[in-house]
């Protein structure tokens, strides 16, 4: 049988695993995917995870559950020699090994864009994964208990002060679904007011939310700024040091909180450690059909989609266009990538992949949002309906659409869970505590 690695079980790779589960027949080919994590995360429901409308376990669809036909292997392929058909596999723990296949499919997907900025390293949280949303979320609350105890002053602000770095789609939805909790938050802390929270946003670039037209943009930030959030747009962060944050602008205060949003970068086996082409950006030339290579030297059993990927873009009018890389394509050029695949192993010829947007939406917080088709504008509640409406139809799996449904229909009648569980990322400090106290016990008593 043909034996067919997938590198990276995202949205792309999942996908791709799962069509072609379901469209190869038994003796046709094997089918292994590579992926250091478990489950693949739905990152769009990553900012409601910060703010507890959504499960955190809800985020995350198990490969074992859903991959049933496919070999699955916890590891990081950290080379890719395809001319000898050969991939290197670190596994969590052991030594590195060599993976040998016949078709080679790459959605291992980007990584977090950072830069040395003093102080990032050690103060900032990420919001890929789903750990770091619920990091976010109990180091919020937790910040609220300790602020309610303090009297007004230096340190309940700057418990109460949230930075996040990154106006693309990811930063300002975080940033809105955090100061809609922390607004809703206050409520339950009397001690507490407005006048005490600080949430700041940064953007380098003139304007955020660059998936949207201009004016839509701006009804944003005005939007946020009305809800009491700090905009600082053409600026960079220069340094968090000690959790003192330092804006290009002048802006000095101290922070608690910073979130890194700030985009992606290519993921650097793509980048540097693989003989198949890449771009300068260090993603890999891939044709419309979503085969390595160009239309004049395609590269025989190697195919790539997702952010790792520089997609031709089909449906724009502008030449030489690449696809965005979003969730919404890489869903789709992951079904896409599975027919064509079995297409070629069959003999007939591969489809391009052409996809027309359905539009942009995105949420601000509980009950606020914005949508956008073409010249169409929809702000409000009603762009927040179409936002969940739109996400838990794209959410794969009915287990996983069902059970996100329900958290969201409780929060209807009981609001938003705010049990801070920041002691789960220290389970030991309770026990050690205890049996530090048995051992002053037994001292005392001698």
């Amino acid at each position: 049988m043909r034996r067919i690695l997938i590198v990276g079980g995202g949205y792309a790779g999942f996908y791709t695993a799962w069509r072609l589960e379901k469209k190869l027949r038994r003796d046709e080919a094997e089918v292994t995917l590579v992926d250091p994590r478990p489950y693949m995360t739905y990152q769009p429901f990553l900012p409601e995870v910060t703010a507890g409308s959504v499960e955190a376990r809800h985020v995350a669809v198990s490969l074992r559950r859903h991959l049933r036909r496919t070999r699955l292997v916890a590891g990081t392929i950290v080379t890719i020699d395809h001319a000898h058909r050969t991939a290197t596999l670190r596994l969590a723990a052991g030594p590195e090994r060599e993976l040998h296949y016949d078709v080679i499919v790459v959605t291992a997907g980007a990584v977090t864009r950072t830069f040395p900025i003093p102080g990032v390293a050690d103060e900032a949280i990420g919001l890929k994964h789903v750990e770091e949303a619920v990091a976010i979320r109990d180091r919020l609350l937790t910040a609220f208990e300790r602020a309610a105890t303090l009297p007004p002053g230096p340190e309940r602000r700057k418990l109460l002060t949230v930075t996040v770095v990154g106006g693309g789609f990811t930063g300002v939805e975080g940033f809105g679904e955090l100061l809609s909790l922390a607004t809703a938050l206050l409520k339950h802390y009397p001690e507490l007011s407005a006048d005490d929270l600080a949430f700041h946003l940064v953007e380098v670039r003139d304007r955020i939310l660059p998936e949207v037209t201009d004016e839509p943009g701006r009804w944003v930030v005005r939007h946020l700024e009305k809800r009491g959030g700090h905009v600082h747009l053409e600026t960079k962060l220069v340094s968090a040091e000690g959790g003192h944050i330092v804006l290009s602008d002048g802006t000095e205060y101290d922070n608690h909180l910073l979130i890194w949003a700030a985009g992606n970068q290519s993921n650097p086996v793509v980048a540097r450690h693989t003989d198949l082409p890449v771009d300068e950006q260090g993603l890999f030339r891939v044709r419309a059909d979503l085969r390595v290579g160009t239309d004049d030297a395609p590269v025989p059993d190697a195919w790539a989609a997702g952010d790792n990927a520089a997609v031709p873009d089909l449906a724009s009018k502008v030449p030489g266009g690449h696809v965005v890389p979003n969730a919404q394509n890489a869903v789709r050029q992951g079904k896409r990538l599975a027919k064509n695949i079995v297409a070629d192993l069959r003999g007939r010829k591969p489809k391009p992949y052409v996809h027309h947007s359905l539009g942009t939406v995105a949420t601000l917080g509980l009950g606020k949002g914005i949508f956008q088709y073409r010249r169409i504008v929809i702000t409000g509640l009603l762009a927040w309906l179409m936002h969940r409406g739109y996400h838990v139809l794209a959410v794969p799996t009915w287990e996983r659409k069902v059970r996100v449904a329900l958290v969201w229909t409780a929060a209807l009648f009981y609001g938003r869970d705010i049990v801070s569980l920041l002691s789960v990322q220290h389970p030991r400090d309770a026990f050690i505590a205890a049996t530090l106290g048995d051992r002053d016990r037994q001292v005392t008593r001698g």
